[in-house]
């Protein structure tokens, strides 16, 4: 940890030494929350988000906070390791020429059904869920826009890498503003006097029964999505690469609240862009495009509440990314590197290298909370 406050109702404990004024006001209503257990955790990669930090924990014991898991419910990342320890850059661009054919990127989705058995099975009454199940089969398996990626990389260990960084598509958005907006609404009702958009379900209520179930369906959906995406990548391998074995599949997701058990206490733990890292569990905390990404063992830091950082966290805006940051330099920087990259125009500028905080820096603040075990070197990129 590198700093607390004490001002607010419970404290806040960074492991930041700056944190955007946006992003501290928003840990501040976290720790001024009436169902806030103990402490509010702030992670490196912490930035402002909707209601709650990106880079955020908060524990609960008698109410569960929507959006302090986010829109994309189970947004995640999962790696799996090849037994290459070298490709080829023809080889390269191939694969992810056929990656770019199989697997759909930004709002784009299948053009048929994809097969049944990768979606969770419904076997409960999930309203929202199953108002979006149809509709889910053209969309798991696709990538989405903004901060997810596929990548492949060259680990520390001498072996290729994959990595794969997606969500729960429009199933988990459309659950998190559906109970979202109900959430406002029972807020309002009972009450209490919180930031809307901190608004929560009490434990014991038909609405957090509900809502905790279709969270949890999202979950799992985000979970297949990653999976059949990775299917897609492995089979761009295997046309190329018939020899190419596959193993340590890691999955992590980053978007999401569960229950555990922390300083004696059963609780509701919400994170919202961090990654759980309990004693020996192994996760992902990639860099930006371009930079590199660790593979990771927890080291149960309990004033973590078991967690760490997602990934770098942005240092700018997507709009003022756009707007001030050089495309012609930002490519070269690229390129520089030796990375097949996905930075072709100014639209492009929100995920150059330079709209991220330094990952390095951020690995550095949590030596406390993780133990690096692979550092991963991109070799190429896909994004929306």
């Amino acid at each position: 940890m590198i700093q607390k406050i004490e001002t607010e109702k419970i404290p806040i404990k960074l492991w930041l030494e700056n944190l955007e004024e946006g992003a501290l006001q928003q840990a501040k209503d976290l720790a001024n929350l009436d169902i806030a257990f103990r402490h509010i955790a702030i992670m490196p990669d912490s930035h402002q988000g909707y209601g709650m930090p990106i880079g955020g924990i908060l524990a609960t014991k008698d109410g569960i906070v929507p959006n302090a898991v986010g829109v994309d419910i189970g947004c995640g990342m999962c790696s799996l390791k090849t037994n290459l320890k070298e490709i080829e850059l023809g080889d390269l661009k191939k694969i992810m020429s056929n990656i770019r054919e199989t697997v759909p990127v930004g709002f784009n989705q299948h053009q048929e059904k994809q097969d049944d058995t990768w979606m969770p099975v419904l076997n409960e009454d999930l309203p929202i869920v199953s108002q979006e199940f149809e509709r889910g089969k053209y969309q798991i398996g696709t990538l989405g826009g903004g901060n997810h990626f596929i990548e492949i990389q060259k680990g520390s260990d001498g072996f290729i890498w994959i990595m794969v960084h997606s969500g729960s598509r429009n199933m988990g958005y459309t659950v998190a503003n559906h109970y979202h907006k109900k959430a406002v609404e029972e807020t309002k009702q009972r009450g209490n006097q919180v930031p809307k958009d901190l608004s929560y379900f009490v434990k014991g209520t038909e609405s957090y029964d509900n809502y905790f179930k279709e969270m949890n369906y999202c979950i799992e959906f985000a979970l297949q999505n990653r999976k059949l995406m990775m299917e897609r990548v492995k089979d761009a391998f295997v046309a190329l690469v018939p020899e190419v074995e596959f193993s340590n599949f890691i999955n992590k997701p980053h978007n999401f609240a569960a229950w555990e058990t922390h300083f004696g206490e059963n609780l509701m733990v919400h994170r919202k862009g961090a990654t759980r890292a309990e004693k020996g569990e192994w996760g992902m905390i990639p860099g930006s495009q371009g930079t590199h990404s660790y593979l990771v063992q927890g080291k149960g830091n309990p004033l973590s509440f078991n967690s760490c950082s997602h990934g770098a966290g942005r240092v700018m805006s997507r709009a003022e990314a756009r707007r001030s940051l050089d495309l012609k330099k930002e490519v070269a920087q690229l390129k520089e590197m030796g990375v097949l990259h996905a930075l072709r125009h100014k639209k492009d500028l929100d995920e150059a290298p330079s709209s991220y905080k330094d990952i390095k820096e951020v690995m550095g603040l949590q030596k406390d909370l993780v133990e690096i075990k692979v550092e991963l070197t991109p070799l190429a990129v896909i994004k929306a």
